[in-house]
C-alpha cells in the first residue's frame, strides 16, 4: 500500500540545468519511468522545443499536432492532449519545435512566468509524480516550470567543468523562490555520466559533495551503453533492458526520491500491525 502526501496534489519535480549534454532528458525519461514501474502513476512533461523526451518514449515530434505549447498559448486543456506511453503508469505531456516561439509570444503577458503552473494545475491531481524536462536554458519557458515546480532536480555530469555554470542555475532558483514560488526547493543534486575507471570522475564527485553535501544524491549514474542506445528505440531503459547497470542507477534514484518524500510502499500503520501480531 502507498502513503501519499495528503496535503500536496502529485508532486511536480522539474529536471533543470543550462548546460547542454549533462543527462538531464535522459533523467527525466528515465525518472518518470522508473516512478511508474514502482507503481506510482507519473506524467513527463516535455518542456524543451527539442523534443528529445517525446521522442524518448517513442512518440515522433513531427505527428505531434497539438502539445504543451497550445496549452500554455492558446489555454488548449492537457487533459485532452495526454499520451498514455508503453510503461504502464506514465503518460506524457508532448512537446513540439513550436515551443521555441513561446518564449516571444509569452513576453508580454500578464503572469507570463505563471502560465505552465496553471497548465499543470488541470492535471496534477490525477499524478503521483508529474516530472517536467526543461530546455537547456534559463529562458520564460524554464522560468515557467520552476515556478510551476515543488522542487528541482540538478543533473551534473562527472566532467571537468561539472561545476560551470551552476552558481548561475542556483542563483536562478532563489530568485524564483524570492519573486515566484516561495514553495521551491531543491530535490537533489545529480551526478551523471559517472565512470569509475576515471580518476577525473572521482574528483568531480569529491568536488560536488564538498560543495553541496547533502545536497547531494546518494545515487550516482554510471555511464552506459544501454542509456545511450535506448531514445534511438523511442524506449526508457526499463523498457530497453530493465537489467542494465541504467535501469538500476535510474530505480535506485526513484526510490531514494520516494524514502526523501515519506511515500514508501509500506504504510508506518501497518508496520505496527505486524510488530504487534508477532507478540
Amino acid at each position: 500500500m502507498k502513503t501519499i502526501n495528503k496535503k500536496k496534489l502529485g508532486k511536480i519535480i522539474a529536471i533543470a540545468n543550462q548546460k547542454g549534454g549533462v543527462g538531464k532528458t535522459t533523467t527525466a525519461i528515465n525518472l518518470a519511468a522508473s516512478l511508474a514501474v514502482l507503481e506510482f502513476k507519473t506524467l513527463l512533461v516535455d518542456a524543451d522545443p527539442q523534443a528529445n523526451a517525446t521522442s524518448g518514449v517513442g512518440f515522433d515530434p513531427r505527428n505531434i499536432k497539438t502539445s504543451v505549447y497550445e496549452c500554455i498559448i492558446n489555454d488548449v486543456d492537457p487533459i485532452d492532449i495526454l499520451l498514455k506511453t508503453d510503461t504502464p503508469n506514465l503518460d506524457l505531456l508532448p512537446s513540439h519545435i513550436d515551443l521555441v516561439g513561446a518564449e516571444i509570444e509569452i513576453i508580454n503577458l500578464p503572469n507570463r512566468e505563471q502560465l505552465m503552473k496553471g497548465v499543470l494545475d488541470k492535471v496534477r491531481d490525477n499524478y503521483d509524480f508529474v516530472i517536467i524536462d526543461c530546455s537547456p536554458s534559463l529562458g520564460l519557458v524554464t522560468l515557467n516550470a520552476m515556478s510551476a515546480a515543488d522542487s528541482v532536480i540538478i543533473p551534473v555530469q562527472c566532467e571537468y567543468f561539472a561545476l560551470e555554470g551552476l552558481g548561475k542555475l542556483l542563483n536562478t532558483i532563489k530568485i524564483v523562490q524570492q519573486r515566484l514560488n516561495p514553495e521551491l526547493q531543491i530535490e537533489g543534486i545529480l551526478l551523471t555520466m559517472y565512470d569509475v575507471r576515471l580518476r577525473l570522475s572521482n574528483q568531480v564527485v569529491d568536488e560536488v559533495k564538498k560543495h553541496f553535501q547533502e545536497m547531494v544524491f546518494d545515487t550516482i549514474i554510471q555511464r552506459n551503453t544501454k542509456l545511450g542506445e535506448a531514445p534511438s528505440f523511442g524506449q526508457t531503459i526499463i523498457m530497453h533492458d530493465v537489467s542494465s547497470k541504467g535501469a538500476t542507477n535510474y530505480l535506485n534514484l526513484a526510490r531514494e526520491i520516494l524514502q526523501k518524500n515519506n511515500m514508501t510502499k509500506i504504510n508506518q500503520e501497518d508496520k505496527i500491525i505486524t510488530l504487534k501480531d508477532e507478540h
